[in-house]
């Protein structure tokens, strides 16, 4: 399986080259689905999902298309996602996302795609791939679902998977609280600043970084 678990998405031309990389072709030849059904229930400006989108735009891929899973029945978004090179997850609330990929019943047929294309996140979309979705840290770190119980993830990663660290849209996410954070879980955990990112093949995770990150447990 090949993931890219990205903080911010493409945001610079490390993130980019990575993704071109797990795919084995050049932007021109690549088809992306991006699913922005994370971003849905978000609510204000949502300057970031434009950005998140521009920078896709950027790479001049040979197509994207945009499928919500939570908006049309699997007869519409099924074929979209077996014709794209790249699945990619966009940001947003991450059990909103998680809620979606299994009621649609995107969570059955996802591991058989990923056979032959690759995982791209960002933010939450990122997230949903770890073992659990960390109710307390992101209650803590990103001060959000307050309500919600705890949750599987897809369990595509043996390690958690945080992002915006150092963000100013995110003050929580600072190395020392997540570090104090980081003390209710025993796996090991990598938090990505936005321009970081998680390059894994078959379980091998390869930084890649124009920024900081940190790696503890």
């Amino acid at each position: 399986m090949k993931l890219l678990l990205t903080s911010s998405g493409l945001t610079n031309k490390s993130i980019a080259n990575a993704l071109f990389d797990l795919v084995g072709k050049k932007p021109a030849d690549i088809s992306v689905a991006f699913i922005p059904t994370a971003s849905n229930i978000e609510m204000g400006d949502k300057e970031w999902f434009i950005n998140d989108l521009n920078n896709i735009y950027k790479q001049r891929f040979k197509s994207v298309s945009i499928v919500d899973i939570s908006a049309v029945p699997e007869n519409i978004w099924k074929p979209q996602l077996q014709e794209a090179d790249v699945i990619f997850f966009n940001g947003g609330n991450t059990y909103h996302l998680m809620k979606w990929i299994n009621k649609s019943g995107l969570v059955k047929i996802l591991p058989e795609l990923l056979k032959t294309k690759v995982y791209a996140g960002s933010s939450a979309g990122s997230m949903v791939t770890n073992p659990d979705l960390a109710l307390k840290v992101s209650q803590i770190i990103y001060e959000e679902d307050t309500e919600e119980q705890p949750m599987d993830g897809l369990d595509y990663v043996d390690f958690y998977f945080l992002p915006h660290l150092n963000s100013p849209f995110f003050p929580n996410c600072t190395e020392k609280q997540v570090r104090e954070v980081a003390k209710t879980l025993t796996r090991k955990i990598y938090i990505l600043d936005d321009q970081s990112a998680l390059k894994v093949v078959d379980g091998k995770v390869e930084v890649i970084s124009e920024g900081k990150y940190i790696e503890l447990n």
